[in-house]
């Protein structure tokens, strides 16, 4: 990663705009890069500045969630783009070539925030005149662009039914046994993108007993790479362990979780979970490696014992 990437991408990392896979890739760089580091406290020191300055009141996550979603549907599905689109890939253009002071950058982003909510409530109002069977059947299959969060999920006692609360322009609720596919589809949205670690452990929860699906599996490996929080990703490892024989993905990602977690649970169970598999030459590298260099003295013993089991090579 270029830090000139990073650098034009550091308000946004500020302001929790940036996607977790690329929230993720920007927190490595700058663990490695000095100047990077030394950019993101200059801009965290001039948003301190400004917010003491000039208090801005958050708006509701829903809303924005929202916000953020209505307009990027209405971007999709535009057929003839206009001076507006123009306006937007210029500035992205401009963004990705000039270094902007912080002033500009954050007057940009502010103006761009501006301009989303705006759009929404346009789009919101044309909405309300399209008639009340529309609104009935979106109420009845929304789809997953129009949803704002997973508000919660409860499985029924002694059975497979599961109810997920979701908020559209409000809350809404439905029921299904946990091999319906709209209760699936809820369940992997809630795994990637909600807000409440509470409601992104439930989802996970109930995906691991579906493990065999390939949108299941995945979304398990996502959650395992990206989830913030720890209880989360041993909960996706629980699920993936009878596939790290036999996928070489989930092998991945479980090398991932032991060479770079923060949390040592999590990267005991992934070197516990990899030691059936320690012959593998990707893997007897990564242990090799631990044995040598890794900060934690159980992580350095384990890997040399597992090590020491394994047969020479020729």
């Amino acid at each position: 990663m270029k830090c000139e990437w990073v650098k034009a991408n550091i308000l946004l990392y500020i302001y929790d705009e940036l996607a977790d896979d690329a929230r993720f890739e920007l927190e490595q760089h700058l663990g490695r890069c000095p100047a990077c580091a030394g950019e993101l406290a200059e801009a965290r020191g001039f948003k301190q500045t400004m917010t003491s300055a000039l208090p801005v009141a958050e708006p509701a996550p829903n809303l924005l969630a929202a916000s953020r979603m209505r307009l990027q549907e209405a971007l999709e599905t535009a057929e003839r783009p206009g001076w507006w689109h123009h306006l937007v890939f210029d500035l992205g253009h401009l963004f990705s070539r000039t270094r902007f002071s912080p002033a500009l950058a954050s007057a940009i982003f502010i103006v761009g925030f501006a301009a989303g909510i705006g759009s929404t409530y346009k789009l919101a109002n044309g909405e309300r005149g399209g008639g009340q069977a529309a609104i009935a059947s979106e109420a009845s299959q929304p789809m997953e662009s129009s949803i704002a969060g997973i508000r919660a999920i409860t499985q029924q006692p002694g059975s497979n039914k599961v109810e997920i609360k979701y908020d559209t322009v409000s809350t809404q609720s439905t029921e299904g046994s946990l091999n319906d596919t709209r209760i699936q589809q809820l369940l992997l949205y809630a795994a990637r993108n909600n807000y409440n670690s509470g409601v992104r452990l439930d989802s996970v929860d109930l995906l691991t007993q579906n493990p065999d699906n390939a949108q299941t599996r995945e979304a398990l490996i996502y959650a395992l790479r990206y989830d913030t929080n720890p209880g989360v990703r041993l909960k996706a490892i629980d699920g993936l362990r009878a596939y790290v024989k036999q996928d070489v993905r989930v092998r991945d990602a479980m090398l991932e979780a032991l060479m770079n977690d923060g949390n040592l649970g999590v990267r005991t169970e992934a070197l516990h979970l990899l030691e059936p598999v320690s012959a593998d030459s990707s893997v007897r590298q990564a242990l090799l490696r631990l044995a040598r260099e890794d900060k934690n003295q159980f992580i350095r013993s384990r890997s040399r014992m597992v090590l020491a089991q394994l047969p020479e090579i020729d």
